[in-house]
């Protein structure tokens, strides 16, 4: 049975598959775990790593290291493709508010962190750096916090890694629970009745004026009768499109922009819902139509379906150049786009990913649609060229230095930051060089999943073998304490300005406080407590800045402390 132990105790590339295969497995495993509804995730991976490496089970250092930093790269790179094309939209009308509170709330930690490194004076930066990423439970954070001082400190970096990773798993359990009692606290503080805050959303929701909105309207007003849509666009200055009309003489057709409004006429619109008062007053009254039974003159149906964008020579085109209505003969009402629907604007650039909604006569449907791809299949392909470019373009920008004053080494954004960059833009404009971005939920979520896997097995081998000397002591619980110092009191600053001065929706708070703290135990906690999407949706506003952030002021505490 010697071959079987050296699986366990010998070195090469088998020992250290096996060795990473048991290590994410049972963290896998036991990280679906619940205790009160909450669990650790993948973050167990870390724990189980830091016990195989306690009792020596580790893997070459050289394998580690490349396993470390490559699962670091897939796992950044993945979150800033999925982030990329909300991330400068995430600024616009309320994401201002919550993303300035999570840009709070980050300065806020590293405040109380270099409180206690000045004040307390008995941890080293790089402690405290680990301790600050576990604290608000950010992986990569600490990714890039390493990676820094491999660049700066050599050798020396192996040492300072593996106290920064004890740091990190002793500040990580408290951190998730900080997080969510801050949600209990500001709930007891405000006296606030969740199942009201959940109305409110609700309602709100309900009063939304942003989804397209479709009506059927009967032509009445003798303002506009024997005008053109041409000339219709330019008296009702607004985004909308006349998806079919029901001539007066009973004929059904799809318009162009020189079809002529008549007395009688029946339209269907789709428009913006806070519309809806101006177009009552311009057309006409609402009328019940059924346009499934509607006939073109010469007595072929018109149907609706919706096309698929899986050609990349249409990934950037504005959706007006296609000519449908002169080309095709067909009418463009709505596209749809990662779940949300869009109005048909000429001027809205196409993604690979985009379905559109037509109107029209099937065989014409049917023609646009293989000139479009229309292949549920070609979204299932992975896009290899366009992730393995993105990573080494990240990898070249992580590596340009730059200088700042007062640091004695120029700063290089590194394998974390430099992938993360690139993503973000190549997620939002990675359209206009006509590269395909888009990437299935499953297969992000599997290269994300792995990537953070391959990254934690490593860190919690690479610590595990001085990790119960270090934390199991007075130092160690010193460093839990510091943890949830850092976790809490801040947490506790911005909830309360969040509700007690701005108002926000309890609902929103969580997601806000689970998207600053990129924890995502904390936002299924959240979905659970409020029974609704709101607090996914606040966690997705702040999450692409404050991953952001919390990658690049790592490294920036690093270069100027360290």
């Amino acid at each position: 049975m010697n071959w079987f132990i050296d699986l366990f105790t010998g070195t090469g590339v088998a020992h250290a598959i096996f060795i990473y295969a048991i290590v994410i497995g049972l963290g896998v495993i036991l990280g679906k775990t619940k205790v009160k509804g909450i669990s650790l995730g993948a973050t167990f991976v870390l724990f189980v790593g830091i016990l195989m490496g306690h009792f020596r089970l580790g893997v070459d250092p050289e394998i580690l290291k490349f396993v470390q930093e490559f699962g670091l790269i897939l796992f950044i790179f993945s979150i800033g493709i999925q982030v990329g094309p909300g991330f400068f939209s995430s600024f616009k009308q309320g994401g201002v508010l919550l993303n300035g509170l999570a840009l709070l709330l980050i300065a806020l930690n590293i405040t109380v962190a270099l409180a206690i490194y000045y004040i307390a004076g008995d941890v080293q930066i790089t402690d405290l750096v680990g301790i600050l990423s576990g604290a608000v439970t950010n992986t990569p954070g600490l990714g890039a916090a390493q990676q820094t001082l491999i660049e700066t400190h050599g050798a020396d970096a192996q040492t300072l890694n593996q106290s920064m990773s004890m740091g990190y798993a002793a500040a990580y359990p408290l951190g998730v629970v900080g997080i969510i009692m801050s949600m209990i606290v500001v709930k007891v503080l405000f006296n606030i009745n969740t199942e009201h805050e959940a109305k409110e959303i609700e309602d709100d929701a309900t009063q939304s004026q942003l989804a397209p909105h479709i009506a059927t309207y009967q032509v009445t007003n003798k303002l506009i009768f024997n005008r053109n849509i041409e000339r219709l666009h330019s008296i009702i200055d607004r985004n909308f499109v006349i998806s079919r009309i029901k001539k007066a003489h009973g004929s059904v057709h799809i318009p162009k922009s020189e079809t002529v409004l008549e007395e009688g006429d029946i339209l269907l619109i789709v428009m913006s819902e806070q519309d809806i008062e101006i177009f009552d007053a311009i057309i006409g009254p609402h009328v019940e139509y059924n346009w499934d039974e509607g006939h073109i003159a010469n007595d072929e149906t018109l149907v609706s379906r919706r096309i698929l964008v899986t050609n990349t020579e249409y990934s950037g085109r504005k959706l007006g150049s296609l000519r449908l209505r002169i080309g095709y003969k067909l009418n463009a009402t709505r596209v749809n786009r990662a779940g949300v629907d869009l109005m048909a604007s000429p001027n809205l650039a196409l993604q690979v990913g985009d379905r559109i909604t037509v109107v029209g006569k099937l065989e014409d449907i049917d023609r646009l649609a293989s000139k479009m791809g229309n292949s549920m299949k070609r979204l299932d392909e992975p896009n290899m060229f366009t992730m393995f470019l993105g990573i080494f373009l990240g990898i070249i920008v992580g590596s340009i230095p730059f200088m700042f004053p007062g640091m004695s080494v120029p700063m290089k954004l590194g394998l974390a930051g430099g992938p993360l960059i690139v993503a973000i833009l190549l997620g939002r404009y990675g359209y206009k060089a006509r590269l395909v971005t888009y990437t299935s939920s499953s297969a992000n979520l599997l290269l994300r999943e792995l990537g953070i896997c391959l990254f934690l097995a490593s860190v919690g081998l690479a610590a595990g073998g001085n990790f119960v000397s270090t934390v199991f002591n007075a130092r160690g619980a010193m460093w839990v304490l510091y943890g949830f110092l850092i976790t809490f009191l801040p947490l506790l600053v911005v909830v309360t300005l969040a509700r007690g001065k701005f108002k926000i929706n309890y609902c929103t708070i969580m997601g806000l406080v689970s998207g600053a703290t990129t924890d995502p135990p904390a936002l299924s906690y959240a979905n659970k407590t409020a029974g609704n999407d709101a607090p996914a949706v606040a966690y997705s506003t702040v999450y692409p800045l404050t991953m952001f952030m919390r990658v690049i002021t790592a490294q920036l505490l690093i270069l100027f402390l360290a």
